[in-house]
C-alpha cells in the first residue's frame, strides 16, 4: 500500500500523456449535434404528460420515448408492476413488459436491461416485448485478484470520507496519515472480513456517529429458518408448556399467534406433546423442533396434561419471524397500564423510530388518542431515521378557536390536536433521530423528559457510492446546532429532566419503573395544570 494515496489517481506524466490522447484529432468525423437547455423561463414551456396518476418509479428517456414503472395503485387488486413508455409521436403509453422489478437502460437507449426475481434478460425498448432469453448468469464467472481488490476497496473508502465528510478538516484528523496507518493493514488481511474491521478502524478515527461499514463479498452460510407460534414456554412435569399466547391489540392485525387464530383449539397452559408427530425433547429448547419450518403449516399435538394420552391435534401456520408481535404486545400492555392507572384519562403513543415506521405509528396511535387529557410520548429505543420536525409539529398544536354547536360539544380547531399535558420516555438506546425528537419536544416545552441520556448521535448520513464488491461505509454528511449557535451535544446525548434508570429485572417480570414514574408525574401535572377547554359566551339576541 503506498503511502501517498494522491499519487495513485496518476503521475503528471501521466495525466500529460492522457491530455495528449484526448486533444488528439478523431479518425471519425461523426459529427454530434450539440443539445442546449435554455432554462431561463423553462417552468412555463413544462407540459404535463396525459397519464393517468398512480405509482411510477425508474424513469428514463430515450429517443422519442420515455420509459417507466408503473405499479399498482395503492388499495388496488392489482398485484404485477409493468414496464411502460410513452410515446411522444403518438402521445399515448405502450407496455413494453409485465411484471418486471427493475430495468437499467442502456447508455445509447436501444437496449433495456430488465429483471423479474433473481432473472436477468436484455429487450428492446419497443412494445410487447417478451422475457423469453434470459441471461446465464449462472454460467457468468471472473478471475480475481481479492488483495488488489481489497486495497480498491480501502482507498474508495478513504477517499469518500476525505470527500464528502461535512467537515473538510476532518475534525483535525491527519486524514493522510490514516491512509498509510490503516493501509499498511491491508495486505495482512485474510478475509472480507478482515477488511471491514480494519475500514471501520479507519472511519472510527473521525470520532462521528454514524460512521458504519459493512457487506462486500463476504462468505456466508445458509440459515435455518425456524417456525414460530409466538408463545411463551415454561418447563413444567419434564414438558413444553404454553405459558402465554402473545397479543397485540385488537385492532393490530400486523402479526398474530397461530395459536390466536379462529377455530384454533389453543389455549395458555396446555403442553406441547409433539410437532408434526415427532414427540418434544425436553432437554433441547423447543424451536429445536421448528428447524425448517418457518411459514409452514405444522400439526401440533396438545394436552391439558403432560402426556400423550388424551392430546388432541391442531393444524397452524408457522410466523417467519415473532418480533414485531412481541413488540405490539409490550406496546399494548403499557398502553392498558397507563390508562388502568390512569382511570382512562392519559394515553400511552410508542415512537419506534423516526423513520416512515414510526411516523406511522405516531398517527396510528395518536389519532386514537388525541381528546385524551394527558398523552405519554413513548420514545425510548428509537432507532432514529429521519430528522423529527413533523413528529413535534403534530404535537405542538395549539387551539386556534372552538365552535358552538347547539347539540353535542363544541368543537376545537385544529380538529385533531392534543392541548393537555405530556411528557416524554427517553433512554440510551434512543439515538440519531431519537436524539432529535426529545431535544425538538424540549425546545417546544412541551413536556418534561423522563428517563436516562439519549445516544446522542446527530452528525448525520446521506448517502455515498458503495464499494466495488457491494460493501458499503457511511460518511457523515451534515450535523445539527442549535439556533443559538451551539453545537448538539454529539456523544452525549439529551439529558433528562427526571433521570430514572432502567431495571432490567423489573423490565424481564413486566415491572417498568420509568413508565410508572412518567404516569406520576403526568397525573400530578394534570392535577396541578390540567387542560380545560372554555365555556362558549351567551348567545346572542341578533
Amino acid at each position: 500500500m503506498k503511502a501517498d494515496p494522491e499519487k495513485e489517481e496518476g503521475s503528471k506524466e501521466e495525466k500529460k500523456s492522457k491530455k495528449k490522447e484526448k486533444d488528439a484529432p478523431k479518425e471519425e468525423s461523426d459529427e454530434v449535434k450539440e443539445t442546449i437547455i435554455d432554462l431561463d423561463g423553462m417552468e412555463g414551456r413544462l407540459v404535463v404528460l396525459p397519464e393517468k396518476p398512480g405509482n411510477f418509479n425508474k424513469i428514463a428517456a430515450t429517443t422519442k420515448k420515455l420509459i417507466y414503472i408503473k405499479y399498482p395503485n395503492t388499495g388496488s387488486d392489482e398485484d404485477a408492476s409493468a414496464l411502460k413508455f410513452f410515446d411522444f409521436d403518438e402521445r399515448e403509453s405502450k407496455t413494453i413488459l409485465d411484471d418486471v422489478d427493475g430495468f437499467q437502460l442502456t447508455a445509447d437507449g436501444k437496449k433495456i436491461l430488465v429483471a423479474k426475481g433473481d432473472k436477468l434478460a436484455v429487450i428492446e425498448p419497443k412494445e410487447n416485448q417478451m422475457m423469453d432469453k434470459t441471461l446465464k448468469t449462472d454460467e457468468m464467472t471472473m478471475m480475481l485478484d481479492p488483495r488488489a481488490e481489497w486495497r480498491q476497496i480501502f482507498r474508495d473508502a478513504w477517499r469518500l470520507e476525505r470527500d464528502f465528510f461535512y467537515d473538510a478538516n476532518m475534525h483535525g484528523v491527519d486524514w493522510k496519515a490514516m491512509y498509510t496507518r490503516y493501509g499498511s493493514l491491508i495486505d495482512d488481511a485474510a478475509t472480507r472480513w478482515d477488511v471491514n474491521f480494519i475500514l471501520g478502524e479507519l472511519i472510527g478515527e473521525l470520532n462521528a456517529s454514524h460512521t458504519y461499514k459493512g457487506g462486500g463479498d463476504e462468505e456466508k452460510v445458509n440459515n435455518i429458518k425456524i417456525g414460530y407460534l409466538g408463545v411463551d414456554y415454561t418447563m413444567e412435569n419434564g414438558r413444553y408448556r404454553i405459558k402465554k399466547i402473545l397479543k397485540a391489540a385488537p385492532w393490530d392485525i400486523e402479526a398474530k399467534s397461530p395459536l390466536d387464530m379462529p377455530g384454533v383449539e389453543a389455549q395458555e397452559g396446555d403442553y406441547l406433546i409433539a410437532v408434526n408427530g415427532v414427540p418434544l425433547d425436553s432437554a433441547r429448547e423447543p424451536f429445536f423442533a421448528f428447524q425448517n419450518l418457518a411459514g409452514k403449516t405444522v400439526e401440533l399435538t396438545l394436552n391439558t396434561q403432560p402426556i400423550a394420552e388424551g392430546s388432541r391435534k391442531v393444524v397452524v401456520q408457522t410466523m417467519n419471524d415473532e418480533t414485531r408481535l412481541r413488540h405490539l404486545a409490550w406496546i399494548e400492555s403499557n398502553r392498558k397500564m397507563v390508562a388502568e392507572a390512569s382511570e382512562g384519562k392519559v394515553g400511552y403513543i410508542y415512537v419506534r423510530s423516526t423513520g416512515i415506521d414510526g411516523q406511522n405509528e405516531l398517527i396510528r396511535q395518536f389519532m386514537a388518542q388525541w381528546n385524551k387529557e394527558g398523552l405519554i410520548i413513548d420514545e425510548r429505543f428509537n432507532s432514529g431515521g429521519q430528522i423529527p420536525d413533523r413528529f413535534v409539529e403534530l404535537l405542538n398544536r395549539k387551539p386556534l378557536a372552538y365552535w358552538a354547536v347547539r347539540d353535542g360539544k363544541d368543537w376545537q380547531w385544529p380538529p385533531v390536536a392534543h392541548f393537555g399535558q405530556k411528557v416524554m420516555l427517553i433512554n440510551g438506546w434512543s439515538g440519531s433521530g431519537g436524539d432529535a425528537f426529545p431535544d425538538f419536544f424540549r425546545k417546544l416545552e412541551l413536556g418534561p423528559l423522563i428517563g436516562t441520556r439519549t445516544w446522542g448521535g446527530l452528525i448525520g448520513i446521506t448517502g455515498v457510492p458503495r464499494l466495488i464488491d457491494g460493501g458499503m461505509v457511511t460518511v457523515p454528511t451534515f450535523r445539527m446546532y442549535d439556533p443559538d449557535g451551539n453545537w448538539f451535544l454529539e456523544g452525549h446525548g439529551v439529558e433528562p429532566d427526571i433521570e430514572v434508570n432502567e431495571n432490567p429485572s423489573a423490565l424481564a417480570t413486566g415491572g417498568d419503573e420509568q413508565l410508572e414514574k412518567a404516569i406520576q408525574v403526568i397525573l400530578q401535572n394534570l392535577k396541578e395544570h390540567g387542560y380545560q377547554m372554555p365555556q362558549h359566551p351567551p348567545v346572542e339576541k341578533r
